[in-house]
């Protein structure tokens, strides 16, 4: 890459798997960047929900979940990587007027564009409580691209990218995300062919 190339940065993007790419992990998936850089990127899928409702997984961390909202909801599989581990996107939350700028939860990664990643307890103890963000999106595991991973991957055509739309993560039917993260391109999903090629 030549020096004075600015380096690709998606944070607060969707990708979007192309209809080629069969890793297992990633096949028709919508991924939302939290962080990308020189070093890497991370991200969560947000259209893959696993079979346990977000109820379960506050028993399994002995909290009740007094929000009707989200009992119901579907825990997401973020990616193939810490699959144990919880990761809540969720928009900003602010504090209190004296630190206006500290996070609110003890974990919190602030993603410009206004969204949060938080992966410490207290998000999910205030969220038991009836406090905490409204809207959303639980996932076990995360998606994650070492140095250059990701570059070389959008080289191969395996995804396209768009500015991402907080809509499309908590107000869109998980089964339409897909197709309204592709929407955002002015794209529909039998536009897209399978086989690699360059215009």
């Amino acid at each position: 890459m030549p020096a004075e190339a600015t380096p690709m940065n998606l944070t607060h993007h969707f990708l979007i798997a192309m209809p080629g790419l069969e890793d297992e992990s990633f096949a028709g998936s919508v991924v939302y960047l939290c962080e990308h850089s020189s070093r890497g990127a991370l991200g969560l899928v947000i259209n893959k929900p696993s079979d346990i409702k977000l109820k379960n997984l506050f028993e399994k961390v002995d909290l009740p979940l007094t929000r009707d909202d989200l009992a119901g909801a579907p825990v997401f599989q973020g990616g193939p990587v810490q699959t144990e581990r919880g990761f809540v996107l969720h928009e900003a939350v602010l504090a209190d007027q004296a630190q206006p700028d500290e996070p609110v939860y003890a974990s919190t990664m602030t993603i410009p564009g206004g969204l949060e990643m938080t992966t410490s307890k207290d998000v999910l103890e205030a969220m038991s409580t009836g406090a905490g963000p409204r809207k959303v999106l639980v996932s076990l595991g995360y998606s994650a691209w070492g140095e250059g991973q990701l570059e070389s991957e959008l080289a191969e055509n395996s995804w396209l990218t768009v500015a991402a739309d907080p809509q499309v993560i908590f107000d869109t039917p998980v089964e339409q995300r897909y197709d309204k993260a592709l929407s955002l391109l002015g794209l529909q999903a039998w536009m897209l062919s399978p086989e690699a090629g360059h215009a």
